[in-house]
């Protein structure tokens, strides 16, 4: 019978591991770093997950949270209730709703190239996307609701600046005339 190919050889101790490194790098792929600071804070590393967030308030399995209410034509509903733990971290819960309450600030911004377009084509044209379409200065052929939906993305993105812009052009239509 043939032999198994490696068998024969010898194991040998791996002098350029560094195996300090090696535990280190087993230790943090399966104890992967909890993102949120609230619940990094308050968490035990001694205690199970289940057990940790039971302590926080929130919940492990939602199945169990919220049971599925079974209807059944020979009896009445059957209510399950959660088993209901003692809360003793609830400024983990508070801190979480005070950070889900806080307005989200929109930070999308428009490159100046596309500003530069909408503001000429607003100036050219004002409502006439059909005309917007048509014009020169539209290089990548946008169609009228192409157009529309990038100017309406100036609008929501920079309001200020637009409200700016229209007022200027509005208070120099009379001295064209």
């Amino acid at each position: 019978m043939p032999k198994a190919k490696k068998s024969g050889k010898r194991k040998n101790f791996d002098y350029n591991q560094d195996r300090k490194k090696m535990k280190k790098q087993f230790i943090k792929k399966y104890n992967p770093r909890i993102e949120n600071r609230q619940i990094r804070n308050a968490w035990d590393d001694k205690k199970s997950t289940a057990t940790n967030l039971r302590e926080m308030g929130l919940a492990f399995d939602p199945n169990r949270t919220l049971p599925i209410k079974k209807k059944s034509l020979l009896r009445a509903e059957k209510e399950t209730k959660a088993p209901v733990g003692i809360v003793t971290k609830p400024y983990v819960i508070n801190q979480l709703e005070e950070e889900a309450n806080r307005p989200e600030k929109d930070t999308k911004t428009l490159s100046s190239d596309l500003i530069e377009y909408a503001q000429y084509m607003i100036r050219e044209h004002k409502d006439n996307f059909k005309a917007m379409a048509r014009d020169e200065k539209n290089y990548y052929q946008d169609t009228p609701k192409q157009i529309k939906r990038k100017i309406n993305e100036y609008k929501r993105c920079h309001p200020q600046h637009y409200e700016a812009f229209i007022n200027s052009l509005a208070s120099s239509e009379p001295m064209a005339k």
